[in-house]
C-alpha cells in the first residue's frame, strides 16, 4: 500500500491535480483495494464512464496470480483500454481526454479511452459545395474524419497513422494512405518529419503542420499542399496514391503531393457528365491563366497603343480618370482585399448585402468623381471574381502577387517588362519542388507525363 500511495503522488503531482478544476479524481473501492479514476470534466462520455464505476463496484475481488488481461477482461467491460506504467504517458492520457485507473491491487495503470470532445455536427463545406453529390464534411473531431473516410474506402490496405505533435498540445495527427498505393518514401519521409517535430505546439491546426512539412522561400508565393474539407474528395486522391494528413481540431485534410495541376480538380467535376467535366477543367485552367495576365497585358496596351490592332480599338481607355492607371490598378486591388477583410468580421445576416453594395457604391462613386476610368473597374472586377473559381486561398494570394510583380514591371520596363515578369512567374513555377522533394510543381507537365496530364485534363469514366 505504501508504494501504491508513492506512486499515486507521483502521478497526482505530475498531474498538478487540484491546480486546475476540470481535472477530476474520484476514489472508489473495488477489486478488493482502492481504485482511483482520474478524468478531465467535460472531455469523457459520462455514461460510458458511469458504467465502468458500476461494472468495477460489482466485481469482486481478484484472485491470486491474476494477469493483467484478466483485470481488463473482468472488469473493464470497453473497446479501447490500455496498460501503461509510465507516469508521463497516464498524464498524457488524461490531458488527452482519457480517464486513468490506478488501483492498490495492481501495479500499473490503465487508461480508458473513452473520449467524447465537444464538436459540431457533419454539414456540408461552406467552401467548397456541389449541385449534386454527398453533403457531409470534415469537422473538429479526428476520429469522425477517419470514421467518414473509412466509410468510403472498407479496405485492409486504408491505413492511418496516429503521431502526437507538439510538446505543450500534443496534438493526435493521422496520416492516412493506401498501402500499395501510395509512395512508401513519401509516406516514411513525412511521418518522420512530424514525429521529430520539435515544436511546442500545433494551435493554428493544419498550417502548423503545413510549415513543419515545408521550408518555404519568402519570394516563393504558391501553395505546395492541398487542402479540402470533402472527404469525398480526400478519398479520390487515396485511390490515387496520395497521402492524406487529418489534424485533431481542423477541419480539413492536406493532400500531398501537390502540383499546379492538382488545383484544377473539383469535385463538382465528378458529378457531371465527362464532357462536362473536361470543359469545366479547360475553362477553370483558362481563367487562372486570365487572372494573372489579363491586367498587364491590358495595361502593356494601353501604355504602348502601338501594339493595339485595329480591330483592339475598343481596349483603348477614353477616360483615363483623375489617378494615373498605374496607381488605379494599385488602389483597386488593394480596396478589394479591404473589402474581404471587412466582410469576414461583418455579421453574417449583413455579409452578402454589405460587401455587394459596399463594392458597387464605391466603383461606382470613384467613376463618377472622375478618380477612376470604367475599363479599370471592369477589369479588376472580372479577375476578383475569377479568383472564385478555385477554392484556394493561398493560389489566389499567388495569383495576384504574380499580377502585381507582372504589372510593375510593365510600367517601369514596358513590353520588355512584361516579358521579364512572365518569364519570371514560369521560372518561379520550374524551380519549385512538391512536398516529396522529388516530383516538380509542374509535373506531368515537366517532367512530362501524358496519361498523367491527360488524366488531370480530362475528366475520364468513373471506374
Amino acid at each position: 500500500m505504501a508504494d501504491f500511495d508513492e506512486r499515486t503522488e507521483k502521478f497526482e503531482k505530475a498531474l498538478r491535480l487540484g491546480e486546475s478544476f476540470d481535472i477530476a479524481k474520484r476514489e472508489l473501492l473495488a477489486l478488493g483495494g482502492v481504485v482511483y479514476v482520474y478524468y478531465a470534466d467535460g472531455c469523457v462520455k459520462d455514461d460510458a464512464v458511469e458504467r465502468l464505476l458500476i461494472s468495477l463496484c460489482s466485481h469482486g475481488e481478484l484472485r491470486d496470480g491474476a494477469t493483467p488481461e484478466d483485470v481488463i477482461k473482468a472488469a473493464f467491460p470497453y473497446l479501447d483500454v490500455k496498460r501503461k506504467t509510465d507516469v508521463g504517458e497516464l498524464v498524457r492520457s488524461v490531458l488527452c481526454g482519457e480517464c486513468v485507473f490506478l488501483s492498490s491491487v495492481c501495479s500499473y495503470g490503465l487508461s480508458v479511452n473513452a473520449r467524447a470532445f465537444p464538436s459540431r455536427e457533419i454539414d456540408e463545406p461552406e467552401n467548397e459545395k456541389v449541385i449534386r453529390g454527398a453533403r457531409d464534411g470534415y469537422v473538429e473531431t479526428l476520429l469522425k474524419n477517419t470514421a467518414v473516410i473509412r466509410r468510403r474506402i472498407r479496405d485492409p490496405s486504408l491505413t492511418f497513422r496516429r503521431l502526437t505533435v507538439g510538446r505543450s498540445t500534443k496534438t493526435d495527427v493521422a496520416v492516412a494512405y493506401m498501402a500499395g498505393r501510395a509512395d512508401p518514401a513519401l509516406v516514411e519521409r513525412v511521418t518522420e518529419k512530424l514525429t521529430h517535430a520539435d515544436v511546442d505546439g500545433v494551435i493554428m491546426g493544419h498550417q502548423s503542420l503545413a510549415e513543419i512539412l515545408i521550408k518555404e522561400k519568402w519570394y516563393d508565393p504558391f501553395p505546395k499542399i492541398r487542402y479540402t474539407e470533402r472527404p469525398d474528395a480526400s478519398c479520390a486522391m487515396l485511390l490515387e496514391g496520395s497521402v492524406i494528413i487529418l489534424c485533431d481540431s481542423s477541419p480539413e485534410a492536406m493532400i500531398l503531393p501537390t502540383s499546379i495541376f492538382d488545383f484544377m480538380q473539383e469535385t463538382g467535376d465528378y458529378y457531371h457528365t465527362p464532357l462536362t467535366g473536361t470543359y469545366l477543367r479547360i475553362l477553370r485552367l483558362v481563367i487562372y491563366f486570365l487572372t494573372v495576365f489579363l491586367i498587364p497585358a491590358w495595361y502593356l496596351l494601353i501604355k504602348e497603343p502601338s501594339l493595339i490592332p485595329p480591330a483592339l480599338n475598343f481596349l483603348k481607355i477614353s477616360n483615363a480618370g483623375g489617378l494615373p492607371v498605374i496607381v488605379q490598378l494599385y488602389v483597386i486591388e488593394f480596396a478589394i482585399d479591404g473589402l474581404k477583410l471587412a466582410s469576414l468580421n461583418t455579421p453574417s445576416a449583413l455579409n452578402n448585402s454589405l460587401s455587394a453594395i459596399g463594392g458597387l457604391i464605391l466603383g461606382d462613386f470613384a467613376v463618377q468623381a472622375g478618380w477612376f476610368a470604367p475599363e479599370v473597374i471592369l477589369y479588376s472586377a472580372f479577375v476578383s471574381i475569377a479568383n472564385f473559381t478555385q477554392p484556394s486561398n493561398e493560389l489566389g494570394h499567388a495569383f495576384k502577387f504574380l499580377r502585381l510583380m507582372i504589372t510593375t514591371l510593365t510600367f517601369l520596363f514596358g513590353r520588355w517588362g512584361f516579358i521579364s515578369g512572365a518569364l519570371f512567374s514560369l521560372l518561379l513555377l520550374l524551380l519549385n519542388k512538391t512536398v516529396d522533394g522529388r516530383r516538380g510543381y509542374l509535373y506531368p507537365l515537366i517532367p512530362f507525363d501524358r496519361k498523367a496530364l491527360k488524366a488531370l485534363i480530362v475528366r475520364e469514366r468513373l471506374k
